[in-house]
């Protein structure tokens, strides 16, 4: 239905001092600090995890060698969303206005609600990554301590008790994530490397990653994880997560985040002759989700359902 002059009364009328409203400044790209960004040119995308080898076993004196197979192991799938949203403005609306082109101010508030669902969508992977219907290409939630190996055993990128962001709960992370294997159960060299944290957590992760000396004890210890560089690419606020007490650490494994651009963010707009009206309709399609869970690490403190 159009926006007519019934829901901008006044505006019609003379000598009103201020429109107030849609000039906020937005949490805009935030999805960028967690997400490796790629286009795609079809309606679906599937990344497949592959297994190496496993160790090369000792080979005895005149004995053949032994042969190994390397296998596919699951699919990641990326299933493209189009996201779109429209408004109309009666012509009389935009004759009548009196203080602003109604077009250009409605187009902003436009824009800042599909930037809005964006950040939300992308949250919306770190805020089910322990929702056991919420799962990956592995069959399991993205933070668990149950993924599963080709190998048949399991590995975890979860601390083995949930606990609050703090100097233990951060360095057994970082201790923990230095310790991934890969399909066949070999020892990866990965690290942490860009901690994300909710708006509540913020004082928290500055004293912990920038303190010369360690926090909340009376020693003279060093800072073991700012002296050390443990996190290189410190911390960043999403604004966007809903749970209070989470952290998560991004790792430097090479393909793991993900988010597939279908179709870059478009903007439209046309009148009808009948009526008069014009109508502005902004239109996107693009996916979130994950490949490799070792690309990130979590404190165990969200919800499982």
């Amino acid at each position: 239905m159009a926006i007519s002059r019934s829901q901008l009364v006044k505006e019609l009328e003379p000598g009103l001092n201020a429109l107030f409203g849609l000039e906020y400044n937005r949490y805009d790209n935030e999805h960028t600090e967690i997400f490796m960004a790629e286009s795609s040119d079809r309606a679906f995308e599937e990344e497949v995890m592959l297994s190496g080898f496993a160790g090369a076993p000792v080979k005895q004196e005149g004995a053949g060698v032994v042969f190994d197979q390397a296998n596919e192991t699951f699919t990641a799938r990326y299933t493209h969303n189009t996201v779109a949203l429209a408004f109309s403005i009666t012509e009389e609306a935009i004759e009548d206005n009196l203080y602003d082109k109604l077009a250009g101010r409605y187009t902003k508030a436009l824009a800042r609600s599909m930037s809005h669902s964006k950040q939300v969508t992308a949250a919306s992977v770190l805020n089910n990554a322990q929702i056991t219907t919420v799962t990956g290409g592995d069959g399991v939630s993205l933070i668990n301590g149950s993924h599963p190996l080709a190998t048949g055993g399991t590995f975890s990128n979860v601390l083995a008790t949930a606990a609050d962001l703090n100097e233990t709960s951060l360095e057994q992370s970082l201790i923990d994530i230095a310790g991934f294997v890969d399909e066949r159960g070999l020892k990866i060299a990965l690290s942490g490397r860009k901690m994300i944290i909710p708006k509540e957590l913020q004082f928290t992760a500055e004293r912990l990653m920038k303190s010369p000396l360690r926090t909340g004890t009376a020693d003279n210890d060093i800072n073991a994880l700012a002296s050390m560089g443990m996190v290189p690419e410190g911390y960043r606020i999403n604004h966007f997560l809903t749970d209070t007490d989470s952290f998560f650490i991004l790792t430097d494994a090479p393909n793991g985040m993900k988010h597939f651009v279908r179709s870059p963010i478009k903007t439209a707009m046309e009148g009808d002759f009948d009526t008069g009206n014009v109508r502005f309709k902004a239109r996107e399609r693009y996916s979130f989700g994950w490949s490799d869970p070792r690309a990130i690490f979590g404190n165990g403190n969200l919800p499982t359902s």
